[in-house]
C-alpha cells in the first residue's frame, strides 16, 4: 500500500521524536497569529486540525527579493517544484507531488487562485503570471487528495492572498537592480476606516534577460477593496492588471548547445524573432453574511480577458499542410464565473460540527487564430490566416463537506464533489482541403474525499486520508488528434486518480513545527504526448500512472537570533503501462515502445531546501541551500538533465525613521557559479528540453515602510 521508500526515509521519521523533545529545551519563540487557512474550505479549523498537507507561507515585508516571480516564495514548500525559467515569454513552471510536471507552458494538473478568483480555467489551463507577489500576503499550498475538492485539474492547490487595508494608513516603496540589467519597482498603500478600507499594490519589472534574446517587461496593478454590511456582512472588491508585452523567447537548447554556450538563443529564435505578448484584466466580488444559528452565506462572482499573441519558431516547409494553423497564436480568453455557499456552525452528539455547501459555474470563451509567421521572405511577422475557431468550456460543480470531531481526540473531516466538463468548438477555417472541425465533449466525475485526524497529545496529529481525482484534457491537449487527421481529439479520455496520504504534524509552543507525509497517487488514463509533427503537439492516453513518496518540513528556532528551516522530498513518478511514442521530429507513426516502470518525465526523484537565518538587533542574514536530483526530458528517460545544489546567501539592514523604517537588501544567488539545468521542456520536438539557469547573480535593494501613526 505504502511507497517503497529510500533508507533514509525511516530514520528521517525516527528522528521526529528526538527533535521535540530538544525543542522543548529552546527559547521561547514569537507564536505567529492564527491565520485562516482556505485552501481546505474550512474557515474556522486551523490548518494544524486537516488531515491534509498545507503550507503556509507569509510574504513579510522583509523579503530580499525582487517580488517578480511567485517561484521566488516557494522554493521552502515539500513537494512542490517551482522552476523559474529564466524566460519571461513562458510561465513559472509548477508541479505538485508529480502532477503538472510535464506542462511545456503554463501550469495545468494543479488548481491556481488570486484572492479566491480562479486563475485556472475550467478546461484546467492556469497561469501565475498575474500574481501579484508586491502586494500580497501569504501563499498557501494543498496537497494530496482534499485538492480534489477543487474540482478539474486539481493534483494540488496553490492560492495567493493579497494583503488587506488597515488602520492606520501605511505604505511602502521598494526599488531593486540585479544582474542582466534587470530592475524591479513597486509600491503599496492600506488603510481601513470603520467600514471601508483599501489595499493598492503596483509593480513594474525589465530585464534583459539571462540569455540572449531573453528581454522582457510587465507591469501589474492589484486593488483589494472592502467594506462592512449592515448586519455583520461584509463585500470585497478585487480588480488585477496584468500587461507583459513582445517577451522574446530564447527557446529551448539542445544538450550540445548547452555545453557550447548556455547563454545563447537558439538560431531559429532569432530568425522568427519569437516573442510573446499577455494582457490581462479581471475584476472580483465577494460577499458574506452571517445569520443566527451559526449559518452563513458567501458569494462570488468574477470575470476577466486574457489576451496571447504568441509567434513561433515553426518552419515554412510545416506549413505547407493544409492542416497546419501557422506559426503566430492569437489567443483571446474571455472568462468568468460564480460561487455560491452556504457555511454553519453548530453541534452534532454534543461536539462542534463544521458544514459547507454550495455550486459553482465557470464559463470560458476562447477566440483562437493561428496566421503563417512570415510575409513572403520577411520572417517572424503575421501572415496569412490558417485557423479560426471558436472554443468553449462550462463547467457545473456541486459540493460538499463537513468537519466533526467526533471524541476527545478523534476528528473526521469528508467531502465530495460532481463536476460536469462540457467542451465545444465552432470552427470558422474551413476550405476544401482544411475540412470542418467543430465538434464538442463532455466529461462528468465524482470524487469522495475522507480524513480521519488522532491527537496523541495536544501538540501532535496524526492522519490518514484517501479520495479520488480527475484531470480532463485543456484545449491545447484536445487541438491537435494523434492520428493527424482533421478535428480535435475529442477521443481523450480524463484521467482518474485514487489519492492516500498519511502524515503527521507537531507544533511546539516555542515555535517549532514539524510535518511528515506518506502519499501515492494511482492514476488511470494517464495523457501524454503521442507525438510532435510541425511544431505541434498531440496527446493520448497511455494507460496507468503512479506518484508515491514522502515529505519532511521543519521550522525551527535554534536561538534567540538564529532559526532554520528544513524541506525535503522523494517522489518516485512512473508510468505503469507500456505505451509506444514518437522520438524523431515529424514523426507520424509511434514505434519506439515505453515500457511500463518508466519515470514520468519532469519529476525529480528527490529535492531538498534548507535555509539558516541569523537576525542580531537590525540586521539579518540568511544562508540558503537548494538541491533536486535528476529530471528525465522525455517519455523514453533517455535522456535526463543532471541534478544540482545550489547555495544562495543574503544580508539587510533596518534603520527606523520618524515616519517608518528604511531597509536595505543584498543577496547572491548561486553562490558558486555552478552551472545547471533549470528548467527542462519536456518532449520537445526537436530535442532542444534544456533551459538553463544563469551562473552567479546579484540583487540590491531598497525598501521604505512608512505609516501615518508613525510607526511601521
Amino acid at each position: 500500500m505504502w511507497p517503497r521508500l529510500p533508507h533514509s526515509v525511516p530514520w528521517l521519521l525516527a528522528l521526529l521524536p528526538v527533535v521535540a523533545f530538544a525543542a522543548e529545551r529552546m527559547p521561547d519563540a514569537v507564536t505567529l497569529d492564527r491565520i485562516e487557512v482556505t485552501s481546505a474550505r474550512l474557515r474556522q479549523v486551523p490548518a494544524f486540525e486537516v488531515p491534509a498537507s498545507i503550507s503556509v507561507i507569509v510574504l513579510g515585508d522583509d523579503a530580499a527579493r525582487a517580488g517578480v516571480n511567485v517561484s521566488e516564495a516557494l522554493s521552502g514548500v515539500p513537494g512542490l517544484s517551482a522552476r523559474d525559467r529564466q524566460n519571461f515569454a513562458q510561465d513559472t513552471q509548477l508541479s505538485i507531488r508529480g502532477f503538472g510536471a510535464r506542462s511545456t507552458f503554463g501550469v495545468r494538473g494543479l488548481r491556481l487562485y488570486a484572492d479566491g478568483i480562479p486563475a485556472t480555467m475550467p478546461d484546467g489551463q492556469g497561469q501565475v503570471s498575474h500574481f501579484t507577489l508586491a502586494g500580497a500576503e501569504r501563499i498557501e499550498v494543498l496537497r494530496g487528495p482534499f485538492s480534489a475538492l477543487h474540482g478539474n485539474s486539481s493534483g494540488g492547490v496553490v492560492q495567493l492572498w493579497s494583503a488587506e487595508g488597515e488602520a492606520p494608513m501605511r505604505g511602502s516603496l521598494q526599488a531593486s537592480v540585479g544582474r542582466d540589467a534587470s530592475h524591479a519597482l513597486s509600491a503599496r498603500l492600506r488603510d481601513a476606516g470603520e467600514v471601508f478600507g483599501y489595499a493598492l499594490a503596483a509593480s513594474a519589472f525589465e530585464t534583459d534577460g539571462g540569455r540572449d534574446h531573453g528581454a522582457a517587461r510587465r507591469t501589474s496593478f492589484n486593488a483589494n477593496l472592502h467594506a462592512a454590511l449592515p448586519g455583520g456582512g461584509r463585500v470585497q472588491l478585487v480588480a488585477n492588471h496584468f500587461d507583459a508585452p513582445d517577451a522574446q523567447d530564447p527557446l529551448g537548447l539542445t544538450w550540445a548547445q548547452v555545453q557550447a554556450n548556455p547563454r545563447q538563443a537558439t538560431a531559429a529564435a532569432i530568425a522568427f524573432d519569437t516573442r510573446k505578448s499577455a494582457r490581462q484584466d479581471q475584476l472580483g466580488l465577494r460577499v458574506e453574511h452571517a445569520f443566527g444559528g451559526g449559518h452563513a452565506v458567501e458569494a462570488m462572482a468574477y470575470a476577466g480577458r486574457r489576451a496571447i499573441e504568441q509567434f513561433l519558431a515553426l518552419p515554412v516547409a510545416a506549413q505547407v499542410n493544409p492542416l497546419s494553423s501557422g506559426g503566430v497564436i492569437d489567443l483571446d480568453n474571455d472568462y468568468g464565473g460564480i460561487d455560491l455557499r452556504w457555511r454553519w456552525r453548530g453541534s452534532l452528539a454534543g461536539r462542534v460540527l463544521e458544514v459547507t455547501a454550495g455550486a459553482n459555474a465557470d464559463r470560458q470563451r476562447q477566440h483562437r487564430r493561428g496566421y503563417e509567421n512570415f510575409v513572403g521572405g520577411t520572417l517572424g511577422v503575421r501572415g496569412a490566416l490558417r485557423r479560426d475557431e471558436r472554443n468553449r468550456v462550462d463547467n457545473i460543480d456541486q459540493y460538499a463537506q463537513a468537519w466533526w470531531p467526533f471524541a476527545e481526540r478523534w476528528s473526521l473531516l469528508a467531502g465530495v464533489r460532481h463536476s460536469e466538463v462540457r467542451f465545444g468548438s465552432q470552427d470558422h477555417y474551413v476550405t476544401g482541403a482544411n475540412p470542418d472541425d467543430s465538434g464538442r465533449v463532455d466529461y462528468t466525475e465524482t470524487t469522495p474525499v475522507l480524513g480521519l485526524t488522532f491527537a496523541p497529545r495536544d501538540d501532535w496529529r496524526v492522519y490518514l486520508s484517501a479520495g479520488r481525482g480527475f484531470e480532463t484534457p485543456t484545449f491545447n491537449e484536445l487541438g491537435y488528434r494523434a492520428d493527424g487527421g482533421a478535428g480535435l481529439a475529442f477521443d481523450l479520455r480524463p484521467a482518474t486518480s485514487r489519492n492516500v496520504e498519511l502524515g503527521t504534524k507537531w507544533r511546539s509552543a516555542r515555535g517549532l513545527h514539524v510535518e511528515a507525509a506518506l502519499f501515492r497517487a494511482d492514476t488511470d488514463d494517464e495523457l501524454a504526448v503521442a507525438r510532435n509533427v510541425g511544431g505541434r503537439s498531440s496527446f493520448r492516453n497511455v494507460g496507468r500512472a503512479r506518484r508515491e513518496g514522502a515529505e519532511v518540513s521543519a521550522s525551527l528556532p535554534l536561538a534567540d537570533d538564529w532559526s532554520l528551516q528544513l524541506a525535503w522530498t522523494w517522489l518516485d513518478a512512473r508510468f505503469r503501462d507500456r505505451f509506444p511514442v514518437c522520438t524523431a521530429a515529424g514523426c507520424t507513426n509511434p514505434s519506439v515502445v515505453v515500457p511500463g516502470g518508466t519515470t514520468i518525465p519532469g519529476t525529480a526523484r528527490r529535492q531538498g531546501h534548507a535555509r539558516v537565518q541569523w537576525q542580531p538587533g537590525a540586521w539579518r542574514f540568511a544562508l540558503e541551500a537548494t538541491g533536486m536530483g535528476e529530471v528525465g526530458v522525455d517519455d523514453t528517460g533517455r535522456e535526463r538533465a543532471p541534478g544540482h545544489v545550489i547555495a544562495n546567501v543574503e544580508a539587510a539592514r533596518t534603520w527606523r525613521l520618524a515616519r517608518g523604517t528604511l531597509r536595505a537588501f543584498a543577496r547572491i544567488d548561486n553562490l558558486s557559479d555552478h552551472a545547471y539545468i533549470g528548467s527542462v521542456i519536456v518532449n520537445e520536438g526537436n530535442g532542444r528540453f534544456y533551459e538553463p539557469a544563469p551562473g552567479r547573480g546579484w540583487l540590491l535593494g531598497l525598501r521604505w515602510d512608512g505609516s501615518a501613526s508613525g510607526t511601521p
